[in-house]
């Protein structure tokens, strides 16, 4: 587990590209047969996967977490980008296909990861935040998200929303999680931009081409910065940075974020003309 501090505006306003990547990109997180963790002090968000490629992972605690077990004082959600799997907790099985979601509460005491075809295994993105309330395991499909598609292709954003945890989808205690997926020819995302002083967030990219890019957009809408991003990587987001990003083409991401208020909406626009 790496962990990663907090980073004032300040400090942020004066970082080279190097120490941005160091603080803000997650670059490595999809590893075969091993589950990953990057811990971040922004709301004490836990960042992760898990690739059950050979054989099933089983989610262990830290030292460091001073807990019996991972999930006794967290809850987790769980969406699957790769091939079809399981998700087993305390002995529920069940079957995530992808862009599937898994929410797991606290006091859940064995979490245990498997692919149904080790040539194509399953891709499960982890982001775990404290709890102290317990919600029930629930699955939901891609369909059961309620998808709305917003955007328009004269604005190159044309885009399909999933949303999963959040205040009227999924129950949790602070977690909200979701993805996007952009139409062909679409490569703007979250654009018009926001903040949410109220809650931290984190992006991850998936399907990007592998000769293909993504510029994500961060820091303050007076003085933005920029970080390029490949398939599979992920940013963490302070809560008063913007965060978008535009592609070289299109591609899909998971947004997610936890802090005090799960309404979908609780955002702060800022305007286009606005942006520096």
């Amino acid at each position: 587990m790496e962990i990663r501090f907090e980073s004032s505006r300040k400090e942020v306003s004066q970082m080279n590209t190097e120490t941005l990547r160091e603080n803000f990109l997650i670059d490595t997180i999809f590893e075969n047969d091993k589950i990953s963790w990057v811990y971040s002090h922004y709301d004490r968000v836990m960042i992760g996967s898990a690739v059950p490629a050979t054989a099933p992972l089983t989610l262990e605690t830290f030292d460091s977490l001073k807990s019996n077990y991972f999930l006794e004082r967290r809850e987790i959600g769980i969406i699957n980008i790769g091939g079809d799997g399981k998700v087993i907790a305390d002995g529920e099985e069940i079957a995530i296909n992808k862009m599937g979601c898994i929410y797991v509460g606290k006091g859940t005491q064995k979490v245990t990861f498997s692919s149904d075809d080790s040539s194509n295994p399953a891709a499960f993105y982890l982001l775990s935040s404290p709890a102290h309330h317990t919600y029930p395991t629930r699955l939901f499909t891609k369909e059961d998200a309620t998808p709305i598609t917003i955007g328009s292709m004269e604005t190159s954003n044309h885009r399909t929303i999933y949303k999963y945890i959040h205040l009227d989808g999924i129950q949790s205690c602070q977690l909200v999680m979701g993805l996007t997926v952009l139409k062909t020819g679409s490569v703007w995302n979250t654009m018009p931009s926001h903040v949410h002083d109220r809650r931290m967030e984190a992006y991850l990219y998936f399907d990007v081409p592998a000769s293909q890019r993504v510029l994500h957009l961060m820091g303050e809408p007076s003085e933005t910065r920029h970080l390029w991003i490949s398939d599979r990587q992920a940013i963490i987001s302070p809560p008063w940075s913007i965060h978008s990003g535009c592609g070289t083409s299109n591609y899909s991401f998971i947004w997610g974020m936890a802090g005090e208020n799960k309404d979908y909406t609780d955002m702060d626009a800022v305007a286009i003309s606005d942006l520096k």
